[in-house]
């Protein structure tokens, strides 16, 4: 019901079955015109806008005095008659374009002054800048796009809520103010004033909480989940962000995927788009060495493979001194890719210098004929090389961890140059069996790859309380669309000596694990059932479903890149008195 003491309706919601009745209108004037006589405004709300005509037939003369006087983005009530428009001045750029409101009455509620940004573009117009606009958020935020990306956002957290409601699933909050982590170093932390030199962190995630639930016996636990990083910015990352949270006992991985399959399948239903479940599975080895990456974007072919066999004693020095060392060739084969010209392939060839390799060699085939580097390979030819006619091969050598994100990125490259067709639109993917530990290239110790609340493999226990730390799999998963990894999950530890075991690998002594994590393993020794959960990037979600370009497209009130609020000009500075009462003393940097 839109309907309030003082207006009937939405100025968005009005159509031809209005026609005749009397409304009354609160808005926005989004623009005026003057034809003679006749005055025009569009007035705008949340659902749209129509336009309202002020004309000496029908507008007392004092009304359509006060009309002609009312400023952009002011906030006016108007009252008038709904009419159809005539079939030649009818809007089908419009919802409302049937019809106009006739006023005979207007009030100024709210004068603007002249809006410092605008709120309206034609088409093709360029926005003001991004942080010109983050200045004026109040005004940006007024733009019909991004309204209507607020309104998507909406739907779709309803939508979520009903979906986990509807596979049994308890909302239940957790709190805000908890423990700093073992990432410490990325927490937000919060002083208390009154255990003095005391901190609280607000949380990264709520990954302990959920477990904790799981323990006392909730079974089934979601929450949109409001989540906090101290970390550097990218346009997909917020230092306050939402998450779908999500926890289950008795379950596998395979209950998990079901899971949120049928929730992102009812997101994007949502969003008007077709997707069907199950997803496809791949294993993080095979997305890695086909693609480079743990995000593989399966829309497109140019798959990575290994050519090692094929350049080996071909007489490229570079590529035999890199094989020769326990390195490997591994390469792309583009189709269509000679129709690149020589300054793209040098585009190629630089970025794969900026990854840290020695750069790319290329293989062209024209007809029979062959050009580029790798032409001059002995015995080399267009049947060996399995390049067809058109094509391109880029090669590069190294190990893997250079040559892999040094060919994802030339992947990509690739792909925006040629602008290939897409396989599917909507290429979702499971990518799993992640390891479990990775070296730490600083200390030389071990850390987690994700964190340390994740499960080995069932097979694999034995392994990491003997300290047999690099071989390890998780029992972690993430979930993949169209190359942007959407949120992760995992089978969780539910045994305090595996828990411990863990810990140990990285370092933490059974102590110190007491005393940072005593609270969890109290929890494991009083009976925990096996359990796991994933977290879905809502705000991702809802910029890829919105047609975004970043998060602060689908965030009321962003950061920037610099982590900071222009709009509410935070972080600030705290006077003294009340650091004083804190107990705490800044010193410059």
């Amino acid at each position: 019901m839109t309907a309030t003491t003082m207006r009937t309706h939405r100025c968005g919601a009005l159509r031809s079955a209005h026609v005749g009745l009397e409304v009354r209108l609160g808005g926005w004037v989004h623009r005026t015109r003057d034809l003679g006589g006749i005055l025009f405004f569009d007035l705008r709300d949340r659902d749209g806008i129509v336009q309202v005509a002020f004309g000496p037939d029908w507008t007392p003369a004092e009304v359509l005095s006060d009309a002609a006087d009312v400023g952009m983005e002011s906030v006016v009530m108007v009252r008038g008659t709904v009419t159809g428009r005539p079939d030649d001045a009818r809007n089908p750029e419009m919802s409302t374009g049937d019809v106009e409101v006739r006023a005979v009455a207007v009030e100024v509620l709210g004068p603007s002054e002249p809006p410092a940004i605008p709120v309206w573009r034609q088409k093709g117009e360029e926005l003001p800048s991004e942080e010109l606009r983050l200045q004026h958020r109040h005004l940006d935020l007024r733009r019909p796009e991004l309204q209507r990306h607020f309104a998507l956002r909406h739907r779709l957290l309803q939508r979520a809520r009903a979906t986990l409601t509807g596979l049994d699933f308890y909302e239940i909050e957790t709190p805000l103010l908890t423990k700093p982590t073992p990432e410490g170093a990325r927490d937000y932390l919060v002083p208390s004033r009154i255990h003095r030199g005391q901190f609280y962190a607000l949380p990264q995630s709520p990954q302990i909480y959920k477990q904790l639930l799981m323990i006392s016996g909730f079974d089934r636990y979601f929450q949109i989940a409001r989540c906090f990083r101290d970390e550097d910015l990218r346009a997909d990352r917020q230092p306050d962000f939402t998450q779908i949270d999500i926890e289950a006992s008795f379950v596998t991985s395979e209950d998990v995927y079901a899971f949120v399959e049928t929730v992102l399948v009812a997101l994007w239903d949502e969003a008007g788009f077709r997707v069907d479940a199950p997803f496809p599975r791949m294993t993080f080895d095979d997305a890695v060495e086909q693609y480079g990456t743990d995000k593989p974007d399966l829309r497109f072919g140019y798959v990575i493979t290994d050519l090692t066999d094929l350049v080996r004693g071909r007489g490229f020095r570079a590529f035999d001194e890199s094989i020769n060392g326990g390195g490997r060739v591994r390469g792309i084969r583009i189709p269509d890719g000679a129709t690149l010209s020589r300054k793209q392939v040098d585009g190629l060839t630089a970025l794969a210098k900026q990854s840290g390799t020695g750069g790319l060699a290329t293989l062209k085939r024209r007809g029979d004929a062959l050009s580029g580097p790798l032409a001059k390979l002995d015995g080399l030819s267009a049947a060996t090389a399995e390049l067809e006619d058109g094509g391109l091969l880029v090669a590069t050598a190294g190990p893997d961890e250079v040559t892999s994100p040094a060919l994802d990125i030339v992947r990509q490259a690739v792909i925006q140059e040629l602008a290939p067709p897409a396989r599917v639109e909507h290429a979702f993917v499971w990518v799993e069996d992640f390891p479990l530990l990775e070296p730490d290239a600083q200390t030389g110790g071990w850390v987690f790859a994700h964190h340390p609340f994740t499960a080995p493999r069932h097979d694999q226990e034995q392994a990491l309380r003997d300290g047999a730390y690099a071989d390890l799999r998780a029992q972690h998963y993430d979930v993949v669309y169209n190359g942007v990894e959407l949120g992760s999950g995992s089978i969780r530890i539910h045994e305090a000596a595996t828990q411990l075991a863990v810990f140990r690998s990285m370092g933490i002594s059974a102590g110190e694990a007491e005393q940072r994590f005593g609270f969890l393993l109290k929890a494991l020794r009083a009976g925990a059932p096996p359990h796991g959960g994933f977290a879905v990037g809502f705000d991702r979600v809802a910029m890829l479903l919105a047609g975004g370009e970043s998060l602060r497209d689908v965030i009321a009130f962003p950061k920037t890149t610099a982590a900071r609020a222009l709009f509410e000009g935070a972080p600030c500075e705290i006077d003294a008195r009340d650091l004083a009462e804190l107990g705490i003393t800044v010193r410059a940097p």
